[in-house]
């Protein structure tokens, strides 16, 4: 892999579906906590520095991951997904590389998956590359809109998306590639919303297609890679799986 990029994982939500105070990052898939399989994500493609944004139950979450060699930036007030980016653009002052932007709760993604992304972000020359994949039920998901000749142009959240949009079942999947120059520019000229009282970070997509800057999307095959935890049952589903892919295979000699 060529010269190193920095990673951002967001690890500062609340997690109020889980119905526990604990952090939700902190939530244990074969009891290890969720963050620590991104953090090792993380390192095993090459991340010169990585940096967890912590908010709910910091407190706990530096605790855990005090031995794993991540940088921690405090997002005080949990304004959205922009605003924790935009925490980092201190800690980066100077940085005009590659930024990783990973969730704290998605333990399924694969080495491979991102060095291939990052490749293809390189390559293209994009100010910003984001994951795609298409679920079985893009429900939730906020929509890939793409233009005439399927350049990238936007991501339109479930709750902004007209009917025709929802019809798509390419979706965001919440794990970006970014230029840091672009992206903290870009970060400039989000626009609050007031009904959610948050910053999107998925804005940053129209902003640099309304500056003529090239975009590009990455689509995952497997879906299951960027699945988060927002409930008990999905954390169960996770851990099902993780353990599935970390059983190795018996081979049987045929008779």
């Amino acid at each position: 892999m060529k010269e190193s990029f920095v990673t951002v994982i967001m690890a500062a939500g609340l997690g109020k579906r889980m119905h526990s105070e604990l952090p939700k990052v902190l939530h244990r898939v074969n009891r290890r906590p969720l963050v620590h399989y991104v953090i090792n994500l993380a390192r095993s493609v090459g991340s010169g520095r990585i940096l967890l944004v912590v908010g709910h139950g910091r407190e706990q979450v530096i605790d855990a991951t005090r031995e794993l060699g991540v940088e921690w930036v405090v997002q005080p007030v949990p304004l959205g997904t922009a605003d924790a980016v935009k925490s980092c653009q201190q800690s980066l002052e100077g940085y005009n590389g590659d930024v990783l932007i990973l969730s704290g709760d998605v333990p399924l993604l694969r080495r491979q998956t991102v060095v291939e992304a990052l490749e293809v972000h390189r390559r293209s020359g994009a100010a910003a590359t984001v994951f795609t994949f298409q679920p079985p039920d893009p429900g939730g998901y906020g929509r890939i809109i793409r233009g005439r000749d399927d350049e990238l142009l936007r991501i339109a959240e479930q709750k902004d998306a007209s009917l025709d949009q929802l019809q798509i079942g390419e979706v965001n999947g919440g794990a970006y590639f970014y230029r840091a120059e672009a992206l903290f520019r870009a970060l400039e000229n989000i626009s609050f919303r007031t009904a959610t009282g948050e910053y999107y970070l998925t804005e940053t997509i129209s902003i640099l297609a309304g500056w003529g800057e090239r975009l590009s999307a990455f689509l995952v095959e497997d879906p299951l890679e960027l699945v988060g935890v927002n409930n008990l049952e999905q954390l169960n589903e996770l851990e099902q799986e993780l353990t599935r892919r970390m059983t190795p295979k018996v081979l049987t000699k045929a008779r």
